[in-house]
This record gives C-alpha cells, sequence and structure tokens, in this order.
C-alpha cells in the first residue's frame, strides 16, 4: 500500500503555483508531479496547454484537466488492452469531474468565469496582476481541484 500524501499541502503548493504565473493546469499537475517521479520542468511542458479551459478556449477548466492528468498517474491505463484499468481511469476522471462540478456548479472555464457562450478569446494570457487574482476565481478553483484529485488519491490508498 502506498503511503497516504498531505492533501492540504499539495493544494497549498497548487495554489502558490498559479500565484507565482503557472497556468491552472500547470499548477494542480506540478503539485503532484514529484510524487510519480515526473520532473517539473516536463510537468510544465506537458500540461501548459491545457491552462484556460485548454488554450484559452474556455473548454474544461485547466484545473480540472490538470486533475484528471494526475488521476492518470495513480489510475494508470497505459495498456491499450487492459479494459479493467481503463474502466477504472474514467470512473475515476468522472468522480472527479463530478465532485468539482458538485462545488462550482461546473467544469466548463467559461461558465465558471461567467463568460459569455461562444465568444472568441485571444490566445494572449492575461496579465497577472492584483486586479487579475481579484476579479479571476481561478486560483481557488486550482485549490478545489488540487483538494479533489488528492482526496481521491488518498481513498484509493486507504
Amino acid at each position: 500500500m502506498k503511503e497516504k500524501i498531505d492533501v492540504e499541502a499539495r493544494v497549498e503548493v497548487a495554489r502558490n503555483l498559479f500565484k507565482s504565473g503557472y497556468n491552472c493546469s500547470q499548477s494542480v499537475f506540478m503539485a503532484y508531479a514529484d510524487i510519480y517521479g515526473i520532473d517539473k520542468n516536463f510537468a510544465a511542458r506537458l500540461t501548459g496547454p491545457m491552462g484556460g479551459g485548454m488554450g484559452r478556449l474556455r473548454e474544461v477548466c485547466g484545473a480540472v484537466s490538470g486533475a484528471f492528468l494526475v488521476a492518470g498517474q495513480e489510475f494508470s491505463a497505459e495498456n491499450p488492452d487492459d479494459r479493467e484499468a481503463k474502466t477504472k481511469n474514467y470512473a475515476v476522471v468522472q468522480e472527479l469531474a463530478d465532485a468539482f462540478k458538485r462545488e462550482n456548479g461546473s467544469i466548463i472555464c467559461r461558465e465558471l468565469l461567467g463568460l459569455v457562450a461562444d465568444a472568441k478569446e485571444s490566445h494572449i494570457p492575461s496579465e497577472r496582476t492584483e486586479e487579475y487574482y481579484k476579479r479571476r476565481p481561478c486560483a481557488e478553483y486550482v485549490a478545489i481541484a488540487a483538494r479533489v484529485v488528492g482526496e481521491r488519491i488518498n481513498k484509493n490508498r486507504e
């Protein structure tokens, strides 16, 4: 049995990563990467495109995508013939999505941010100013996603 993790410590790491300039997906994934022996730079490169609801498309929240990628490490499904592992992996992803949605009402970035549907956004990331952090609840979404996946990991390790 694997050792349980300190979820609240991971939540703070994720929140701090976001506040230091990493995107939502990077922040959640990087907060857990070391547990799985994943290099910080590789983790940042892997998850970079997922921020802003996937490249600022405002689709699935990047924090949620980051949590799904963490779940993929804990609930691996790398063998294409292992239907049991795939089933478990997909079930966990759906559990995480449901948990995040229960707390926030959606897993869709534009809905979470109250943006107009079908409004085209620029690919240019927002400047990270004090005003940005006051206006955007993303740091809290990062914390929630990090908490939800950490709690699920610990449940697996009981």
